[in-house]
C-alpha cells in the first residue's frame, strides 16, 4: 500500500519504479548516463529521490519513451538548453525555503560553523577513499 506523502518528500527508487511505471535497475542505468540525476545515497546504498530529481527522471522518461528519443538525444538536448531549461517550471522554486530568523548565541552560531565544516572534510575524505 502506498504512502500518501508531501510533493517536498524524498522518495525511495520502489516509491519513484512504482509511481512512474519504471523499473529500479532502469532508475539505476540512468543515473549512469545522466550525470544530473544524483539522488542521495543513506548508509547501504539506499537511495532517497528528491522532487527534483522526480521531475528529471518523469522528463527523462518522457522523451525516452514518448517522444522515442535516444539516451545521447536526451544528453544532447540538456547539454544544450541546460538543466532547468529542459526541466522547465516543474523544478520546485520553494524547495529549499529560507527559515524565518533565529537567534542564535556566538557560541551556538561558532559550534554549527565548526560543525559544518567538519561535515565538509569528512565528505572530502570519503571523496578521496571512493576515488
Amino acid at each position: 500500500m502506498a504512502v500518501k506523502k508531501s510533493k517536498s518528500a524524498f522518495r525511495t527508487i520502489a516509491e519513484v519504479s512504482e509511481e512512474l511505471n519504471i523499473a529500479p535497475h532502469v532508475l539505476r542505468f540512468w543515473e549512469t548516463k545522466f550525470s544530473q540525476l544524483k539522488p542521495m545515497k543513506r548508509s547501504g546504498g539506499r537511495r532517497y529521490y528528491r522532487p527534483d530529481d522526480v521531475e528529471l527522471v518523469k522528463k527523462i522518461s518522457n522523451y525516452l519513451y514518448d517522444k522515442r528519443y535516444t539516451i545521447e538525444g536526451v544528453q544532447k538536448l540538456i547539454r544544450e538548453k541546460g538543466i532547468k531549461a529542459f526541466v522547465g517550471e516543474e523544478i520546485m522554486p520553494d524547495f529549499f525555503e529560507t527559515s524565518p530568523a533565529v537567534d542564535l548565541s556566538p557560541e551556538a552560531r561558532e559550534l554549527i560553523c565548526s560543525t559544518i565544516s567538519a561535515l565538509h572534510s569528512v565528505c572530502d575524505e570519503l571523496q578521496k577513499a571512493l576515488n
